[in-house]
């Protein structure tokens, strides 16, 4: 039996607010709650924040909260002797960004090893609106966090690539997990299906899952709500919204879901269509493939490794309404359902949370074997 190990896990990102970020650390702390590993998470504090999870202590440190942001951390000087007091035998950075580079120092400060997770291509969100300055700052900000990083793990092959492109060493591809057993084409529910299409159940229900924001490039959907045949859902909620349900105006707005409601939305759709350019990895398409509906997203990062193109869905420019039209098409017209729920399945039946945090396990096992093997030398 492997000894249990104490890992402290400083994330920019925690409940409430709910994103990929939050998801990821909390199947990681459920998986070390559940082999009997010790954690402590700090986060930025925030409204309504609790104070621990699976058992686990959240420290909370001072934050700057922007409409339409989620809450920064500011460093603090107690956090060096919190995490010493811990005596953690990993750092876990999930995104990091402030409060993670100021992780790393302390980490070097205590001779602790570090795993650095990229989730957030902050850099491609400010080239989205035009920052370019801002940019190329972001880009070589990030790639400096990550290199001070003992390894970092990246969930897709092209951010992988990005990564090392900008000079980061030592970078893994350690993908999400998903959760088939909720999310499954056996959650497919008519009545839901008859709420959403009204007087109309002759129509195909296209639908979109994720944050409500501008660099999701939700206004693509525009050329599918105009169409008589499809009714467009929308599912989830943020800072574009109100603007959103006017330039979409046929479209069913439902609000944010999750569990089981979440579930029966995913399966209950013809078509997922997911516009965000600068995903990183895209767990909403995962869910979508395990709920057994085909999806159409960008031809660029994460989505790239989720959608075998022409077999369980197509990889496009979104902003490009002819081939989305195009695509929608031939999913809805040249694809046997029954075959597209079985081949969208089965793309991703495997990637278990368990089997994916087992892999993370192991690369906080390999960096304690490292250090480990450092002191011998030092003491030699």
């Amino acid at each position: 039996m492997s000894p249990k190990m104490r890992i402290a896990i400083v994330t920019e990102s925690f409940l409430p607010q709910i994103n990929g970020v939050t998801n990821s650390v909390l199947r990681v702390l459920e998986h070390l709650k559940s082999e009997g590993h010790q954690a402590l998470v700090i986060a930025p504090e925030s409204i309504d924040a609790p104070r621990e999870y699976a058992g686990f202590r959240i420290k909370r440190v001072p934050s700057l909260e922007m409409k339409g942001l989620i809450p920064l951390g500011f460093p603090q000087r107690a956090l060096e002797p919190l995490i010493d007091g811990f005596a953690p035998d990993v750092i876990h950075l999930a995104s990091p960004i402030f409060l993670g580079k100021y992780a790393t120092k302390i980490a070097q400060n205590l001779n602790i090893p570090t795993l650095s997770i990229y989730q957030t291509d902050v850099a491609g969100f400010a080239r989205h609106y035009g920052l370019t300055v801002a940019h190329n700052s972001l880009k070589k900000w990030v790639a400096k966090i990550h290199s001070s990083s003992d390894r970092t793990l990246a969930p897709s092959t092209w951010s992988c690539k990005d990564l090392e492109q900008s000079g980061v060493k030592n970078v893994h591809l350690w993908q999400r997990g998903v959760d088939a057993v909720k999310f499954s084409p056996e959650k497919r529910d008519i009545d839901l299906r008859c709420e959403l299409l009204g007087s109309r159940p002759d129509r195909k229900i296209i639908g979109y899952v994720g944050r409500l924001a501008n660099e999701k490039r939700i206004d693509d959907l525009k050329v599918l709500d105009i169409r008589d045949d499809i009714q467009l859902v929308i599912v989830g909620d943020g800072p574009a919204r109100a603007r959103l349900e006017k330039h979409l105006p046929n479209a069913r707005f439902v609000g944010y879901q999750s569990g089981e409601n979440l579930a029966r939305y995913y399966a209950s759709l013809d078509i997922f269509v997911h516009t965000g350019a600068h995903e990183t990895f895209c767990q909403s398409i995962q869910e979508a493939l395990a709920s057994g509906v085909p999806v159409i997203a960008p031809h660029s990062g994460g989505p790239v490794d989720l959608v075998k193109h022409g077999w369980t869905g197509y990889l496009i420019n979104t902003a490009d309404s002819v081939a989305l039209n195009q695509n929608v098409n031939n999913l809805l017209n040249k694809h046997e359902p029954a075959i597209l729920r079985e081949r969208t399945r089965s793309s991703v039946i495997d990637n278990s949370w368990g089997l994916v945090n087992e892999q993370l396990m192991n690369h906080y096992r390999e960096l304690i074997q490292v250090r480990q093997l450092r002191m011998k030398e030092n003491v030699a």
